[in-house]
């Protein structure tokens, strides 16, 4: 059997040797490209020339001594001679606890994914921590590349001023391959810095970035916003750095300059350069190299915050002070005149003071009446020249009988006719407190007034005669009037809680996301005045809008003081606060006083991140507060027939959307200033129309025939002047320049158009105001010392107000880096800026303005209503 098994292996030997024969062979494994390898130990301030190609790898060797508190930047400049823009070089800087790696050309990526090379690239190495006193740091620089050759420059150098010094400026010049960054430490004692960086050159566009001390460091265009905080750049730009955000008390200042200048508001250069070009082909951008300068100082300390907070309380808490000593003087001086008078036993004369407290002095004390002027034309008004017209509630000479029995009793006149002109002095208290009340309205449902056919015709008759007193205006029962003008401040009061809510929870929004992605470019500060506090970046543009939240509380306390002196002398039955005065409600008020506060708020919350997207916080109200302080001049001599509040917040509702849209849509928009200037045109027309006709019109499909046939009669068959003339005038002025805002608007189309509405509302409102004073002295009436003190100071206040208004201190309107150029220092215990100066008057004019309004009439109190002129 050993054979049998010796022919079975010989078998298997030959069926294997027959199987290799019949596979294909193994591949051959191609050998190891072998490069060479050459390192040089280099030197600092050595500028080295050499080649590379795909077979040679170049290593230079370097190493310098680190000592633990002193910090020293290196800087890497490489330049390749070569134009071989798809084998570029490749430089690797391999330390202790980083590598930096970049190719040359170096390929920067703008808008649109346009590509940009730059054959000369320069960067700081990020200089690793220390723990020992001194220690050798290596490190390497490798270049390599696949093309077949490439000669470059490679230069290392120490740069001087690395660590930046406080107060201490230093100039340096950065390109868009060549950032700059440098180190600064917090001296001892001090807790927050503000870094200033400035250029002489907007362009090109740069930008500037705070980040911690780590590697690596964040400084190529295309990066830089990866951590810390940064700004862009053309000629100016501030960062507040707090100490407590840095662990280590240092931080790393980044100047990176941008490919393109589109960020900054400059063009877009022509891309591709030339008509052969492909796209895709990177374009030489050559030298754009900024020379900029920086600075870092110290920034205010905390107890700067307290005097600061401090110093604004006690201005605004004074006014409180010189209210409650005005109380007090008043009220001194209102006892002695009334024992005076009560042992003279003369009649008294209301003069209602500030708070409203009525203090008594007889006509003889007076010394003088007042100047006879009529009402209706702007000759002199002389009982001579004037006509006789129908009186409505009667005088002295005209005696009055009561018609019908029914609940609604109106007053008809004895006597047709008195003259107009009727000295001031003369106007006096006719036994009031005998006569019929003219609220005797058993209902105070308005419509049980508005709805009777007869009442309806009265007031036709009423209220289109030519010459009217308030009394044929304040014939609705008080209890009626009280409840509508209350709905201005509940309808009020409710539109600033559902509009303040989200508002607040915006801003707060918009200030986390500027806290956590670093980006200041989101908010239009002046950063060159901006103190942080917590999380907010601008605190004291937020405390400085204080003053309109205490003075329109005060305001609302001095209205409520008045109420309860006007309630309590009805309560009494006093035949002056019965009949004689304008009539007071007080709604509207209350309503203006909310609104200055939500003015506050709704303004420091806009300046928690100040942008385009949110200025209507910071303009909703004053439109508000405009259209309110029309109304309530229009509702002192109109008080039956001023708008509801459910009209006017929808008109004003109307406004605030118009002005969304205008922000939004508005810049450029050819189409949208036409129609916008359409509509207001229209709205001037119908509100003339209203005003002028005391609302005895209607708007329907008759209008157009009723229009030509007043054309015709008035124009055509006889020439006739107007009948209400003042009215007229007022209204003609109101259209002229309501009709040349407008056209300036479709001319000039300004970019900010919150701001234009909201110099169309001031523009009425002072027209407005104007006329009512001018009317007010042509009637004879006279502006007592209270108000009048109260205009003139008001009026100062105003101006220096709008000059630091206009001051600029940023623009949304532009780009933020744009923005920056219009920074400025703060000006006031540098805490507050222009614009916190600005908040401090304003709101100071604001709450003068509204005392104007509720004193300005104070010198009627004793008159009666039949004496008192409609205009």
């Amino acid at each position: 059997m050993p054979g049998s098994g010796a022919a079975a292996l010989a078998r298997a030997l030959l069926a294997g040797a027959l199987l290799l024969l019949l596979l294909p062979p193994p591949p051959v494994l191609p050998q190891p490209h072998r490069r060479n390898v050459t390192e040089t130990e280099a030197q600092f301030n050595t500028t080295y020339t050499d080649w590379v190609d795909a077979d040679l790898l170049h290593i230079y060797a370097f190493n310098h001594s680190v000592r633990r508190n002193a910090t020293e930047g290196v800087r890497v400049s490489v330049n390749v001679l070569s134009d071989h823009k798809d084998l570029p070089v490749l430089f690797v800087v391999r330390q202790k606890e980083a590598v930096v790696s970049f190719q040359v050309p170096l390929i920067l990526r703008g808008l649109y994914q346009r590509k940009y090379a730059y054959q000369e690239v320069s960067r700081t190495l990020c200089q690793p921590q220390t723990k020992a006193e001194v220690e050798t740091q290596h490190f390497y620089v490798d270049v390599s590349t696949l093309s077949l050759n490439a000669s470059y420059q490679l230069r290392v150098t120490r740069v001087e001023n690395f660590v930046l010094q406080t107060n201490e400026r230093f100039s340096f010049n950065a390109t868009a391959s060549q950032p700059q960054y440098f180190k600064y430490e917090f001296p001892e004692g001090v807790d927050s810095v503000i870094v200033k960086v400035t250029s002489a050159m907007a362009f090109p566009c740069s930008v500037i970035s705070i980040q911690d001390i780590l590697c690596p460091v964040y400084d190529l265009d295309n990066n830089v916003a990866f951590i810390g905080m940064y700004q862009t750049m053309t000629k100016k730009a501030a960062i507040t750095v707090q100490k407590k955000d840095f662990p280590s008390h240092s931080f790393y200042v980044v100047v990176v300059v941008k490919t393109e200048d589109e960020a900054c508001g400059g063009a877009l250069p022509y891309y591709p350069l030339s008509k052969n070009a492909s796209p895709d082909e990177p374009v030489d951008q050559h030298n754009r190299q900024k020379m900029l300068e920086v600075m870092v100082s110290p920034a205010i300390t905390s107890e700067a915050y307290v005097s600061s907070v401090l110093f604004c309380l006690s201005i605004f808490l004074s006014f409180y002070v010189l209210t409650l000593l005005i109380a007090c003087w008043e009220s001194c001086r209102q006892h002695k005149r009334r024992g005076l008078l009560s042992a003279m036993d003369s009649p008294s004369l209301d003069t209602a003071s500030l708070l409203g407290h009525s203090r008594s002095i007889p006509d003889s004390f007076l010394g003088r009446g007042y100047d006879s002027y009529g009402y209706g034309s702007f000759g002199n008004g002389s009982s001579s020249s004037t006509e006789g017209v129908t009186d409505s509630l009667g005088s002295t000479e005209v005696s009055y009988s009561y018609v019908g029995q029914e609940q609604f009793k109106r007053r008809t006149p004895s006597a047709p006719t008195r003259p107009l002109s009727i000295p001031m002095g003369e106007r006096s208290l006719e036994n009031v407190a005998g006569r019929p009340r003219l609220d005797s309205l058993s209902s105070v449902e308005e419509d049980d007034y508005d709805t009777l056919a007869d009442i309806d015709y009265d007031k036709n008759v009423i209220r289109t005669k030519k010459y009217l007193c308030v009394a044929d205006l304040a014939r609705k029962d008080k209890r009626v009037l009280r409840k509508k003008y209350q709905i201005y401040f509940w309808n009020i009061a409710t539109i600033a809680v559902f509009y303040a809510l989200p508002v607040i929870q915006l801003v707060i929004t918009y200030q986390t996301v500027v806290n956590v992605t670093g980006n200041q470019d989101i908010c239009y500060y002046n950063f060159l005045c901006a103190h942080p506090l917590g999380n907010l970046s601008a605190f004291n543009n937020i405390l400085s809008n204080l003053g309109y939240v205490l003075l329109g509380l005060l305001f609302l306390l001095i209205i409520l003081q008045r109420e309860i002196n006007y309630n309590r002398a009805l309560m009494r039955n006093d035949a002056h606060a019965l009949e004689c005065g304008i009539p007071k409600h007080f709604g509207l008020f209350y309503a203006m006083g909310t609104a200055l506060m939500m003015e506050g708020l709704l303004s420091a919350c806009y300046h928690v991140c100040p942008n385009y997207t949110n200025f209507q916080f910071d303009t909703s109200f004053m439109y508000m507060i405009a259209g309110l302080c029309m109304l309530k001049l229009y509702q002192k001599r109109h008080p039956d027939i001023n708008a509801s509040a459910y009209s006017a917040y929808a008109c004003l509702a109307l406004v605030i959307f118009f002005s969304v849209v205008g922000v939004v849509f508005g810049k450029g928009n050819t189409a949208f200033w036409i129609v916008f200037s359409v509509i207001h045109i229209l709205a001037t027309l119908l509100l003339s129309t209203q005003l002028y006709y005391m609302g005895r019109w209607k708007l329907d499909s008759g209008i157009l025939r009723r229009i030509l046939h007043v054309l015709y009669t008035d124009c055509v068959r006889q020439c006739s002047g107007p009948m209400y003339v003042d009215r007229m005038v007022l209204l003609v002025m109101g259209n002229i320049i309501n009709w040349s805002l407008a056209a300036y608007g479709l001319i000039v189309r300004p970019n900010d158009f919150a701001s234009y509405l909201l110099a169309i509302g001031i523009c009425n409102l002072l027209l407005y105001f104007a006329f009512y004073i001018i009317m007010k002295l042509r009637s004879g009436e006279r502006i007592k010392l209270i108000p009048l003190l109260c205009i003139i100071s008001t009026s100062v206040v105003w101006g220096f107000a709008l000059f630091f208004f206009f001051q600029g201190l940023s623009t949304w309107q532009k780009t933020p880096a744009e923005s920056r150029e219009h920074n400025r220092d703060c000006i006031l215990l540098d805490f507050f800026d222009d614009h916190d100066i600005w908040h401090f008057l304003s709101s100071i004019a604001m709450f003068g303005s509204f005392l104007v309004l509720l004193t300005l009439d104070d010198d009627l109190d004793c008159i009666q209503r039949d004496k008192i002129y409609v205009f």
